[in-house]
């Protein structure tokens, strides 16, 4: 078929652009899907991103209730085969196990997604249940990194990043359990916003009393973007247990002023887990940056027990998935996880929650509100927290030891590996608050390198204020202007 644009015009346009393009009628939201489909057919060989397109809906993309008024006016969106429900859809949650589970509802926040315009046209990987940090069993795919195919992509929102980062989309859904948007943003070369507790739903099947970790979000490449995307899908479904944040302004018109003189804890060791030298020396880079542009920035961390926090992070994770891997066996008439169809992480995960009590959760519980209640103090003496988004360079393919098919038989020395690692992250998701990864930094190899700004409870739209007045003064150049090997420029 002839093309709608160039590849390297379209690799220019954000989403907020695409949509401004239908909007006054110069393509059509079907032109874009087809020509969407094409870069995907294009990059997925070399990169495994994409387990399915919907082509119904790239024919006919008003046919699953796509509100073509709204925001985004039908651009081509991807969801990670993870969290939110799509009816008549297959979510198969990276596993064996779910292989030919399909969807009866939409959950809340799809429902938001498609009235802000958002034409869902296909799902991406994700490792199983979202447990590990990079979407690898290689029986089922293995999902590279587009700027070295050598290297994982991270996750768990795997799929995803990879595809906004090759230029196939624009935007994309992402989750974050413990740094599953932010760790593939900041791997990818993209910008990925865990939001406040309360702000997107995991209606109807979840809430954030029973999920309290994860939340919803997405990944882009523009901070516009990120912000439209609040704006239109924020909000909580009728029953949640908690109150849902708003913003007295769109986010959309938040990030058009700079913020004010800004107060910048800048730290790279948390506990016994601390930054690679380059690492260092990349968020070195990205403190001065703030601090040209007006900020005060000291080295300074919060007066955590950071080891505490990090093992009762792991008691939460191990009876969080535990309860989930139990309700989805029960589903498919098993005991016990089948050895052929669940990886063995997620098969000790099980075994190890289903042996914890309620007085170990107690306890975890009581760490989570401590914490939370040290940040909260933290924050009202400083307005950011600036980190690397990962502690060290991003994993080559195939390292098993971060991997749900891993043979390490302990699951807390598993999850040990794995904080070394993504040290920084899962703090917000214990606590609530929000983070987001830029890409500012770049390591010793090339690879990107994200900068993970932190704030206190609601402050979303001040980490986007930040990042927009970031953006502006790199004159929308982030990744220095680069681009990943694998790239819709390079069909």
């Amino acid at each position: 078929m002839e093309l709608l644009m160039s590849w390297e015009e379209l690799s220019k346009y954000d989403a907020t652009a695409l949509a401004d393009l239908i909007e006054k009628k110069e393509i059509t939201a079907k032109e874009l899907a087809d020509q969407t489909v094409i870069a995907l057919d294009a990059v997925n060989p070399d990169v495994n991103a994409i387990i399915e397109i919907f082509h119904d809906v790239v024919e006919n993309p008003e046919k699953d209730g796509l509100n073509s008024d709204g925001y985004f006016s039908g651009i081509p969106y991807l969801m990670k085969d993870l969290g939110p429900t799509l009816k008549g859809r297959l979510q198969e949650m990276g596993s064996f196990l779910m292989q030919g589970n399909r969807s009866t509802t939409d959950s809340f926040l799809t429902k938001k997604i498609r009235n802000a315009g958002l034409n869902i046209i296909g799902r991406t990987t994700t490792p199983e249940f979202g447990i590990c940090s990079s979407a690898e069993n290689p029986d089922l795919y293995r999902t590279r990194n587009p700027w070295n195919v050598n290297y994982s992509s991270c996750g768990s929102s795997a799929g995803s990043a990879v595809a906004v980062a090759t230029g196939s989309v624009a935007i994309a859904h992402g989750s974050d359990g413990g740094g599953s948007i932010r760790i593939p943003a900041g791997t990818n070369g993209l910008i990925g916003l865990k939001p406040s507790r309360g702000v997107f739903t995991n209606a109807p099947a979840g809430s954030d009393l029973t999920n309290v970790v994860a939340t919803q979000g997405c990944l882009t490449r523009t901070i516009r973007d990120t912000a439209a995307f609040f704006d239109h899908c924020r909000g909580g479904a009728p029953g949640e247990f908690l109150p849902y944040w708003n913003s007295e302004k769109p986010y959309t018109e938040v990030i058009k002023k700079d913020p004010g003189k800004l107060r910048i804890a800048v730290s790279y060791e948390w506990g016994e887990y601390k930054s690679a030298p380059n690492t260092v020396e990349q968020l070195k880079k990205a403190a001065s940056h703030l601090e040209s542009l007006g900020h005060y920035v000291e080295w300074i961390k919060p007066d955590i027990d950071f080891n505490g926090v990090y093992e009762a992070q792991t008691d939460s994770y191990i009876t969080n998935f535990a309860f989930t891997i139990n309700e989805l066996i029960k589903t498919k008439g098993y005991d016990t996880p089948p050895e052929d169809l669940v990886e063995p992480v997620s098969r000790n995960v099980w075994k190890k929650g289903s042996q914890m009590t309620y007085l170990e959760r107690g306890k975890m519980q009581l760490l989570f509100n401590e914490v939370s209640r040290k940040l909260g103090d933290f924050f009202t003496h400083w307005d950011i927290i600036l980190t690397p988004t990962i502690a060290g360079e991003t994993p080559l393919i195939g390292m098993t030891k971060y991997l749900t098919i891993s043979n390490n038989p302990s699951v807390r020395d598993w999850f040990r590996d794995l904080w070394r690692m993504y040290a920084f992250t899962p703090m917000a998701n214990v606590s609530g608050i929000p983070g987001i990864s830029l890409p500012m930094g770049e390591m010793e190899n090339g690879m990107p390198l994200g900068i993970q700004a932190l704030s206190g409870l609601g402050n979303d739209g001040l980490l986007l204020q930040l990042g927009a007045q970031i953006e502006r003064s790199l004159n929308g150049k982030w990744n220095h202007g680069r681009t990943p090997n694998i790239h819709v420029t390079n069909i």
